[in-house]
């Protein structure tokens, strides 16, 4: 990793990371041009471990954004502080009980459903049934989420404007397809899903675009 200054603000980010690429998201819907500094979770053990990502962010985790002279971790608590510092297309509604409704989907996602089926997770689990494992953890939660999701949407997760609960969808579906759940059983999540990727900020901050991509 490069220790280079930068005036822009660096995203220090994984391509396939799903916390990552919710931050690549809101990054592109507020416009904000940024420096990519890939970080490997897999090439000799993790660069996330060595000393110099260490000092940016001890939890050892992607992603770490730096701006404005300030170090931010955690992709919610990132996303909120540039809803907050960057008003364009805000990410959260004004509206307490929809305000509400969008930080219940967003939490489901990043909190209850994606960490089970983090990295470090799966390399505890194993190569024999991470597969499975993370096929059964999405699955089962996406089933509690198609049902909430009943309740709260629109066009996308909360009604019809682009939410930071849409931010951790669609990187949780593009985890779910990699293990293989069957979607056709969640027609709410593959149409809403569906409806965000045609969107360019979605499209942009996909892995498949990312510097450190193979497919790059």
């Amino acid at each position: 990793m490069s220790s280079v200054l930068s005036s822009k603000p660096i995203l220090y980010s994984y391509f396939r990371s799903s916390c990552s690429w919710r931050v690549r998201i809101a990054l592109a819907l507020k416009g904000i041009e940024y420096e990519y500094r890939p970080v490997n979770l897999i090439k000799a053990g993790g660069e996330q471990h060595s000393e110099n990502f260490k000092n940016l962010n001890p939890l050892e985790k992607v992603p770490a954004l730096v701006i404005n002279g300030h170090t931010l971790t955690q992709s919610l608590a990132i996303i909120n502080y540039l809803d907050e510092e960057y008003p364009q297309n805000k990410l959260l509604p004004v509206d307490p009980l929809m305000k509400a409704q969008v930080n219940i989907v967003a939490n489901a996602i990043a909190c209850d459903i994606q960490p089970i089926q983090n990295l470090v997770v799966l390399q505890y689990v194993g190569d024999e049934k991470k597969a499975e494992w993370g096929k059964y953890w999405i699955t089962k939660g996406f089933t509690g989420l198609e049902k909430l999701l009943s309740t709260t949407a629109g066009k996308y997760c909360v009604g019809d404007s682009v939410t930071v609960a849409d931010l951790c969808l669609v990187p949780q579906v593009y985890n779910a397809n990699r293990f293989k759940v069957d979607m056709a059983e969640f027609p709410l999540i593959s149409r809403i899903n569906q409806a965000l990727c045609q969107l360019e900020a979605f499209q942009i901050s996909h892995p498949d675009n990312q510097p450190d991509s193979p497919q790059h």
